[in-house]
């Protein structure tokens, strides 16, 4: 009997990760894309004298609301969507998987969720990078939303011209995986530590309020310790300096030329938008996982 009802228990176990994960990626990207937007544009820029750079946070949302429209704001949305529900049901599904492996291993368990968070990371980079290139092309264009092209039509235009490889939609991938492992690593570690180092409450509201104040936490360290990750992976996707010549080819070497030619602090560019999507998306997208996940427990 024992053996019967084994798979279709792990079966279950497996679909209540990969619907929560889904379904709390989706909620965060519709919330959060704009400054997603903003973050972008401010990474592809490449300085004061950068044609078209805007000065401050408030100026670019001005910019692009009179230029582009509110529909500005969501360029590139199409490609996260669709990814979004693969690339969180494998952040968290995977989590889940390295978690249960790694608890077989001397590590000690705080150590253990961190290693975890890591190769989720690393996993959900795979996935994700060639969404991120369409995505980031998109974003970086600064025509009105209705003469971009859509998501499909840039995805086969990158293809055609520049091949499914490292040149083309699967190109920054080393900074795709560094962004994502980096941020994994840290987000799970220090969210499922302190979360059971903090007692929980009985009220309800109380203890949403701890979870979202942990998530919260762990999304803003998160986000600043792998912002050079980012701003590599968006030179190397977005539009070069020069048509037809390649600048940035590769993550260390984009960091190193970066800082060479813009000063250490270039490396932290968007930090502020990723911060107010990624602190509180990080919170909402834990909670949304959790909460989907123990109805799914409760009531499939």
């Amino acid at each position: 009997m024992t053996s019967g009802t084994r798979p279709r228990s792990m079966l279950r176990e497996a679909s209540h990760q990969i619907i929560a994960g889904g379904s709390a990626g989706l909620v965060e990207i519709c919330l959060m894309h704009p400054l997603d937007v903003v973050k972008t544009r401010f990474q592809i820029q490449r300085g004061a004298g950068d044609p078209g750079s805007y000065r401050s946070l408030s100026d670019c949302f001005r910019t692009v609301l009179r230029t582009e429209g509110l529909f500005g704001f969501y360029k590139g949305i199409l490609p996260p969507i669709l990814a979004e529900t693969p690339k969180r049901a494998v952040k968290f599904f995977t989590f889940e998987q390295y978690k249960k492996l790694l608890a077989l291993t001397p590590l000690s368990p705080g150590l253990a969720l961190s290693a975890a968070g890591l190769g989720s990371g690393l996993t959900e980079a795979v996935v994700v990078n060639p969404f991120e290139v369409v995505k980031v092309s998109l974003q970086a264009n600064r025509d009105s939303f209705t003469e971009q092209p859509s998501a499909f039509a840039q995805a086969r235009r990158i293809a055609r011209s520049d091949g499914l490889g490292l040149k083309g939609l699967n190109k920054g991938l080393t900074s795709t995986l560094g962004r994502h492992g980096v941020f994994n690593m840290i987000y799970f570690g220090f969210y499922f530590n302190v979360k059971d180092a903090v007692p929980p409450s009985p009220d309800p509201t109380l203890e949403f309020l701890r979870k979202f104040a942990i998530g919260l936490l762990a999304g803003t360290i998160s986000s600043c310790v792998n912002i050079p990750f980012d701003v590599a992976k968006s030179r190397i996707q977005g539009p070069q300096p020069q048509p037809g010549q390649i600048k940035y080819r590769t993550c260390l070497q984009t960091m190193a030329l970066v800082h060479r030619e813009e000063g250490f602090l270039a490396l932290y560019k968007g930090l502020v938008p990723k911060i107010m999507r990624l602190g509180p998306g990080g919170a909402v997208m834990l909670l949304v996982y959790e909460y989907v996940s123990g109805w799914l427990q409760r009531h499939w």
